[in-house]
């Protein structure tokens, strides 16, 4: 990822129609700062330049969303589900993993590889007695960026919304959205 120079922020500001004032709202950021930005008079933190850059993809309209990305019927087992429900589950459904929600939140996940290898006793156990820590999860107005460096090191994102799972975003959802 290449960072902006103080004069692509300008020029993309400008290209926009927006003032210093209208950026710094969306960004909520002051004015003098936006301003010293551009000038070149100080270098903003990341997390700050992060804001300005997306308020600025936001005016241009091109910011995808998790919503926009997120798969709103999510294939999940239950922690009280058998092993066995779950290796049908994601054999039926071609899924090398599933979300373990209990009452629609998230609470674990459980994979192919955690079920290679347990005997026949183990197949009539609870999922949660295998299931490993749950995915991620974001609001579904997470930015693009967030779910991609999630997905960095998990298999899958969790939206939710109040707690609860609304969406679900693989990288593959990522990859075939943006190519």
């Amino acid at each position: 990822m290449e960072l902006p120079t103080p004069a692509d922020l300008r020029q993309k500001r400008k290209s926009l129609e927006l003032t210093q004032s209208e950026l710094a709202d969306r960004a909520e950021v002051s004015q003098p700062l936006i301003a010293r930005i551009e000038g070149g008079d100080v270098d903003p933190r990341l997390s700050t330049l992060r804001r300005i850059v997306t308020a600025l993809e936001e005016a241009e309209g091109n910011v995808l969303k998790a919503r926009d990305l997120m798969h709103e019927e999510i294939i999940s087992v239950s922690p009280d589900d058998s092993v066995r429900e779950a290796a049908r589950v994601m054999d039926a459904d071609a899924y090398s993993q599933l979300p373990v929600l209990e009452h629609e939140r998230p609470v674990g996940s459980i994979s192919e590889s955690e079920l290679v290898g347990l005997g026949e006793d183990a197949r009539e156990q609870p999922v949660s007695e295998h299931m490993s820590e749950s995915f991620p999860t974001v609001a579904a107005e997470a930015s693009i960026d967030e779910v991609r460096h999630l997905l960095e090191y998990y298999k899958a994102v969790m939206v939710t919304e109040n707690g609860e799972a609304v969406g679900i975003i693989t990288e593959a959802d990522v990859a075939s959205r943006l190519s």
